[in-house]
């Protein structure tokens, strides 16, 4: 080992190769940080160690000792290794100084081979019509280390298929499974409640619930994405289509303001399904099943895809000409109200900040808003504030006070508007005539809009009763069609590519580059010149912006700023693939007002 590895690691020896790896680790991890990566079914790393499908035994052994403790040596002067009888489990074993491996010795390999063979006497040969062809471990290690020819000839044993009595999400193939156990680790560890378990014995065991008692959980999907196998599969993306077929990009959820890392899996600009991204510091290896269904929305028939004024298409470049026009002429007669939404992105909200400065800075606070979209909090990934970039607004000093509730914020901007302090709404995606989660209207403020004659232009994704009303409406895009960046509820600045191009016929600009046209910052129409213009302009951003990126506050928890050495990145490439966590002490408790 080198002089300069950390003092908390140890040196082990695999076929002849000295590493370095950290203390007290299992084996199959330490293996993994190399690139070596052991065959394994029923082991995962968010998961208690369980040692089912023996499918990653190696060959291990240590230094032999005299009587006195002292090494015993060969001619040579190297160390002789007294090897076990018996193969060990790599998941199983801790890691310990002077450990010697051998992961490709002829009992290795051998191991892996029976253990194959065994696996695959009953199951089932119907990888062609499998969900799981293509992404199947046991295929794979099966076709690495199993043997040629099957020397099975006796009848295989048919166990049920295509059971729906696991969850309502769940399809379960029992001839498939071989009893890894990742499900039900999963129930019984993260979710805390152990609802699937291991029923009848032998080759005819197979993973049950108790009856009546399904897993109808908001976490049920994270037990597809655990099973090795075709086992288990979803029974929305249940033969939709083959994996090798779709590409995969990462973003994040947006269903909540945890920031869930997300690979979203598609083709030909349609979204087939979403899954999780691993990352430690945010949501680990999982996300709930609502936040799967988040794409199913983006084509549907009332989705915005026109610039519209009066009900006529009128094309992006009159559409920001015609918002210019009304946003200085109401900001001049100080009748501007704004509604946020804390679904803009970083790079959107810093732009529209510009622009507000522009119109009227301090004058202007008092008739923006910023809408709480709010729901009940599980306790794991899914927050009560249900946006993803809140703690975005107060980071780049758009908003700074509290979110209002929707009593708050209807009742405010409604005595606004029946005062006649503002005749000029500009909406960020939230209809505020209607109650998105109850369906109930707001007669009282859509009748003080038709009467005092409001002009409300609209950013929307899609058409709404308030799209109807407005004067001007401009297409606003979902997360899968566009890139950016958000900041979680724990400070954490993360970004997101875009998935597919903008939805319909009609070429659809981001609302960046719409604010930032409206703005008259032409250069700022994308996240990177944004981020280049934030690194090199102090006046462009807050103090609370730039402390934010300073390196060492632990008050978040990590090493804050450090990944990007306490610079504001120049470009969204310099944000790290599993985010940045930022300083957030102040800022981030949002008691400013």
């Amino acid at each position: 080992m080198s002089s300069a590895a950390p003092a908390s690691n140890i040196t082990i020896t695999v076929d002849g190769r000295e590493l370095s790896v950290p203390a007290g680790a299992r084996l199959i991890d330490a293996l993994d940080a190399h690139g070596l990566r052991v065959p394994r079914l029923c082991y995962h790393a968010a998961l208690s160690v369980a040692g089912n499908c023996r499918l990653c035994l190696v060959e291990t052994g240590a230094p032999a000792k005299d009587a006195t403790g002292g090494v015993l040596r060969n001619a040579d002067g190297s160390p002789q290794i007294r090897w076990s009888p018996k193969p060990s489990a790599a998941c199983a074993t801790t890691v310990s100084p002077g450990l010697h491996v051998r992961l490709d010795s002829p009992l290795a390999r051998d191991c892996r081979a029976g253990t194959l063979e065994f696996l695959l006497a009953n199951h089932p040969l119907d990888c062609p019509i499998c969900d799981k062809a293509g992404e199947c471990d046991l295929q794979n290690f099966a076709a690495a280390n199993g043997r040629r020819c099957s020397r099975y000839s006796e009848t295989k044993l048919h166990k049920p298929k295509n059971l729906r009595t696991l969850g309502p999400r769940l399809v379960y193939d029992a001839e498939r499974c071989v009893l890894c156990g990742r499900c039900v680790r999963f129930c019984a560890e993260i979710l805390k409640k152990p609802v699937l378990s291991f029923i009848k014995r032998g080759a005819k065991a197979e993973i049950s619930t108790a009856a009546g008692h399904p897993l109808d959980s908001n976490y049920s999907l994270n037990t597809v994405d655990l099973c090795p196998v075709g086992a288990l599969t979803d029974a929305a993306f249940r033969f939709q289509m083959r994996v090798w077929f779709l590409r995969k990009t990462p973003s994040i959820c947006v269903e909540s303001s945890t920031g869930v890392n997300t690979w979203v899996w598609h083709r030909e600009g349609k979204i087939l399904r979403i899954t999780p991204r691993r990352n430690d510091a945010v949501n680990g290896c999982w996300m709930t099943d609502s936040g799967r269904a988040r794409h199913l929305r983006i084509h549907a028939p009332d989705r915005t895809e026109e610039y519209l004024r009066n009900g006529l298409n009128i094309g992006m470049q009159r559409a920001v000409s015609a918002v210019q026009g009304a946003l200085t002429d109401a900001a001049a007669r100080g009748k501007l109200a704004v509604v946020l939404s804390s679904f803009l992105t970083v790079e959107e909200m810093l732009v529209l900040r510009k622009l507000l400065n522009n119109l009227g800075g301090n004058a202007l606070k008092k008739k923006v808003f910023l809408p709480a979209r709010t729901g009940e909090a599980d306790g794991f990934l899914l927050t009560a504030d249900r946006t993803p970039n809140t703690a975005g607004a107060w980071l780049t000093g758009l908003f700074d006070r509290k979110p209002e509730t929707k009593r708050e914020k209807r009742e405010k901007l409604t005595k606004i508007l029946a005062a006649g302090d503002a005749d000029t709404v500009l909406l960020f995606r939230e209809n505020i005539i209607k109650d998105t989660e109850t369906g109930q209207k707001n007669t009282e403020l859509e009748e003080i809009l038709k009467k005092n004659k409001t002009r409300v232009i609209y950013f929307t994704t899609h058409t709404d009763d308030m799209a109807l009303l407005a004067d001007i409406v401009l297409p606003a895009l979902t997360v899968f069609e566009k890139s950016g960046s958000y900041v979680n509820s724990r400070a954490r600045l993360q970004k997101f590519e875009q998935v597919i191009a903008p939805v319909g016929n009609t070429p659809i600009a981001t609302e960046l580059e719409v604010l930032a046209r409206v703005a008259g910052e032409d250069a700022l129409t994308t996240p990177d010149a944004v981020w280049q213009r934030a690194a090199s302009d102090e006046s462009f951003t807050t103090p609370e912006f730039r402390a934010a990126f300073a390196t060492g506050n632990a008050a978040t928890g990590g090493d804050a700023g450090a990944d990007a050495g306490g610079k504001i990145p120049c470009c969204i490439a310099e944000i790290p693939a599993n985010g940045l966590q930022l300083n957030g002490a102040d800022w981030l408790k949002n008691d400013h007002k």
